[in-house]
């Protein structure tokens, strides 16, 4: 699997170039937003370890931009501040995961595993469920016609489950990524998906009890 690290701290660069490659990976490094810009140009990328602080930009916002840009590659982010709004932001912004520094590196291991087994998301432009409509490039929903206010969480939930086409997407998973495995993540989640139903319908997501949710599509 292509890996590319991207962190300007040479020795966190050095310990992952040497953790990733003793896995048996082909792995590439850049320090700053430019020369990942670069590099993902003129390289094929399986998966992304991505600062969220680089000297000449946002980790965040270089994410947000490879989305824009098509750009469907996994991206684990790595953030020194683990607070719920920087997590929500990179959700927002197309990120896959998150890793709080400091970090296991056994964890980033096995997350970069998992990243890569799960290849890149094609998140589709727009989905309709019943009498709704979530434009995700104009970050616009609206009902029978009305637009709908919906919170960044709520996008993020939105965009976690559109990503999976479909399919469903398990609690834990979802919990891990929009609240990083907070024991507060099971019990907002339902207050999440209940505030979702009541703003789109009760269409617009679909229960597996006791495994997870996944969005409806028409």
């Amino acid at each position: 699997m292509r890996v590319l690290v991207v962190d300007d701290h040479e020795d966190v660069r050095d310990l992952l170039l040497r953790s990733l490659r003793g896995d048996g990976h082909e792995v590439s490094a850049a320090a700053t937003v430019s020369e990942t810009r670069a590099r993902l140009a003129d390289d094929v990328v399986d998966v992304v370890v991505l600062d969220v602080a680089l000297p000449d930009g946002s980790g965040i916002d270089l994410c947000r931009a490879l989305r824009q840009d098509g750009i469907s590659t996994p991206v684990l982010l790595l953030t020194a501040h683990a607070a719920v709004p920087e997590r929500v932001a990179g959700l927002d912004a197309g990120a896959d995961d998150f890793l709080g520094k400091p970090f296991a590196v056994s964890e980033l291991r096995a997350r970069v595993r998992a990243l890569g087994r799960r290849g890149p998301e094609l998140r589709p432009m727009e989905v309709r469920a019943g009498d709704a409509l979530v434009d995700f490039r104009a970050r616009r929903a609206e009902r029978a016609g009305v637009e709908v206010p919906l919170t960044a969480r709520e996008w993020s939930l939105l965009e976690l489950l559109a990503a999976r086409s479909g399919r469903f997407v398990a609690r834990a998973e979802i919990i891990e990524l929009l609240w990083h495995g907070s024991t507060d993540g099971a019990a907002s989640l339902e207050v999440l998906v209940a505030r979702i139903r009541r703003k789109l319908g009760e269409r617009a997501l679909r229960t597996m009890r006791g495994f997870g949710y996944a969005l409806h599509t028409d």
